[in-house]
């Protein structure tokens, strides 16, 4: 986690012009049913829907979370500068004993097909489940990456690159080896339930014989429109969680997030690498502290997000401020000041987090934390430095546990007739 932002604002300056959300666009399947009138669907202070009545089948929806859809063939894979999803799916593959290029291959295609019908509302080529049928696309995206492990099963170790090397060891892991990294790596998101586990069960069934599941990753977020204006979301903790995220209109924004195209290996041309970790949130432990323990562990005040120094959430944090006593009033161990990029050599990560709740133990103590996911152009110049310092006197760490680890090669997304990652298993 890191005050640079575990999370997105969903303002709509920060928002990438293909994020999609744009009410009458392109739903050709699972139209919204409603009516407007005197017991017709009630819109709220948010713009959220609290109540419908039916309406004919393919009547035109109201602007809705259902119309959102993005493209599939753009020049970054969908699902790396949308805004954060309220459902998300993570989900990690070994290719199965015997299978290598000629089935990574086919695997793609199939992955790459399903993801363009059903993120433009259309159902999927084979036995479609039905389970969303009723719903929009609801801004379903799917990112595919490939793990350190699929080159040597593929052949294709010359084109492993350099950025893909294992993530060190750090004191603070408990890794599980079980639930970390994996040959393939597939990210899904939407902003409702059913269209998401729908697109799951479709990635699922398309793997056939040729992969099998090495782990699996439920999480969510608030869903759009829950606030009565644009807002940074929180994590579990009660944080204001995204402050600092590096924003698509930021003039550095492609260099430290995406792959140039003119870069190395050409195959990850306008890609990104990914890592993501489960960090557990010790909430029982973290709720114990008073509001005034909690923000001096974060360095920013619970309420609002502001820095401890002063001013508004997105007010920069003044690191030499003293109290009365002379005590730093930002702790010297405080979450925030940490994970500065100007406390880190410039390092930036784009997170992308989604919250995650696995149920409650015999000891009632809750399984619930953070699915964080962060992307940037190279591992070791983003999150390796930040996670290095992190290790070496974080405040945070007390309170969180990392649980799983994987890093993953994403490509640039697929042109027109393309699969995902053609250039590489064909070229």
């Amino acid at each position: 986690m890191a005050d640079q932002s575990i999370s997105q604002t969903r303002t709509p300056e920060a928002l990438p012009q293909e994020s999609g959300r744009t009410a009458g666009e392109g739903i050709s399947r699972r139209r919204l049913l409603g009516t407007a009138g005197a017991t017709g669907l009630v819109l709220g202070a948010a713009g959220g829907a609290v109540g419908h009545a039916s309406a004919p089948a393919g009547a035109t929806p109201l602007a809705s979370v259902g119309e959102g859809q993005v493209p599939f063939h753009v020049k970054h894979q969908p699902g790396i500068t949308q805004p954060l999803q309220a459902r998300g799916h993570l989900i990690a593959f070994d290719l199965a004993p015997g299978a290598g290029r000629k089935e990574a291959a086919a695997l793609l295609r199939r992955w790459s097909d399903t993801a363009r019908r059903l993120m433009a509302g259309e159902p999927s080529a084979q036995a479609d489940t039905g389970v969303a049928r009723d719903a929009g696309p609801s801004s379903l995206t799917f990112t595919f990456g490939f793990g350190h492990s699929f080159f040597g099963r593929t052949g294709l170790e010359k084109q492993r690159p350099a950025s893909l090397d294992p993530l060190p060891d750090f004191s603070s892991d408990h890794l599980d080896k079980a639930r970390s990294n994996g040959d393939l790596w597939v990210q899904i998101g939407a902003d409702d339930a059913l269209v998401a586990f729908h697109a799951l069960r479709a990635v699922q069934k398309d793997t056939g014989s040729a992969a099998r599941v090495r782990w699996q990753m439920n999480g969510f977020n608030r869903s759009p429109g829950a606030t009565s204006h644009p807002m940074t979301a929180r994590n579990l903790m009660g944080q204001v969680d995204g402050t600092r995220n590096p924003k698509p209109a930021d003039s550095d924004f492609d260099r430290r997030i995406f792959v140039p195209e003119k870069g190395e290996p050409a195959w990850m041309a306008n890609g990104s690498y990914v890592v993501v970790r489960r960090i557990r949130m010790l909430l029982d432990d973290w709720e114990k502290l008073s509001v005034k323990e909690q923000e001096g562990v974060i360095g920013r005040r619970k309420s609002d997000g502001a820095p401890l120094s002063g001013g508004t959430e997105t007010s920069e944090m003044d690191l030499e401020k003293t109290d009365a006593q002379g005590n730093l009033v930002v702790p010297i161990n405080a979450h925030a000041r940490i994970t500065r990029p100007d406390q880190n050599g410039g390092a930036a990560m784009l997170r992308r987090p989604f919250s995650y709740h696995d149920g409650i133990g015999t000891d009632g103590v809750p399984d619930a934390g953070l699915l964080f996911i962060c992307w940037q152009a190279d591992p070791l110049r983003g999150f390796v430095p930040v996670q290095r310092k992190l290790d070496r006197g974080d405040a945070l760490t007390p309170f969180v546990r990392h649980e799983a680890s994987g890093l993953f090669a994403v490509p640039g997304g697929a042109a027109e007739g393309e699969y995902v990652g053609q250039v590489l298993l064909e070229g």
